[in-house]
């Protein structure tokens, strides 16, 4: 069962929320979930080089609120709140909403399976062997902090004509247990001899109801002192 759930789904509901938070009637279910979709894929190609790790939508009768995780938030900002600004104005005119934008900053990037994934992508894209790249990631993340990185990759590796497939771990993953944060993300990698997907897991360690609880309170704490001193 560990290895073919996606383990953010599973834990959905004990450890993990919803990345999409929003309710809506059998007939409109199907549009907000595509128009979810797309919204994900255009800020993932817009903030390209930001490093984005995670985009939560947030939706009411009136407005859309976007929350986007990223390591480099100054890169989506720009100068004087630039960039963000033509960000916001593109999307609602391409989806005639009323669209919110809001940037948070990643404190520990090398705990992202999505960041590392990408990380491993570019490099194989540039041509450096995959076994370097891939283990230089694993010992990034371990040195991090991380209890456990596991990382499979599938294609045509150096070039060769059969493709395979190569696992690496460093750690302990623990799949089945439910209270373990396990980050995962595939990503792929567009050589000239093929298409390489690469799978990540990243444990951090184990959550706890309490402990959980006091997280979200200092995350409430902060917000409302952000939005006083606004």
């Amino acid at each position: 069962m560990g290895q073919k759930v996606n383990p953010i789904g599973l834990r959905i509901g004990i450890i993990n929320t919803w990345p999409s938070k929003w309710f809506a009637s059998k007939r409109d279910f199907s549009k907000f979930f595509h128009a979810d979709l797309e919204l994900k894929k255009v800020i993932h190609a817009r903030l390209k080089n930001a490093a984005v790790t995670q985009v939560e939508i947030e939706r009411n009768a009136k407005k859309v609120n976007i929350n986007v995780y990223a390591a480099k938030p100054g890169l989506v900002i720009g100068r004087q709140g630039v960039l963000i600004e033509d960000l916001k104005d593109y999307l609602r005119r391409k989806y005639h909403q009323n669209i919110d934008v809001n940037i948070h900053e990643v404190t520990d990037p090398d705990l992202s399976a999505r960041l590392i994934g990408e990380q491993i992508a570019s490099q194989i894209e540039r041509r450096i062997a995959y076994r370097r790249a891939v283990k230089m990631n694993l010992q990034r993340a371990i040195e991090a902090g991380a209890k456990g990185v596991k990382v499979q990759i599938a294609g045509r590796l150096n070039g060769v004509e059969i493709a395979r497939n190569e696992y690496f771990k460093e750690g302990n993953i623990p799949l089945h247990t439910l209270r373990a944060d396990i980050d995962f993300c595939k990503v792929v990698a567009n050589t000239t001899y093929g298409v390489i997907g690469i799978k990540v897991w990243v444990y951090k360690g184990l959550v706890f109801k309490k402990e959980k609880a006091i997280k979200e309170q200092q995350v409430k704490r902060e917000k409302v002192e952000e939005e006083t001193e606004a």
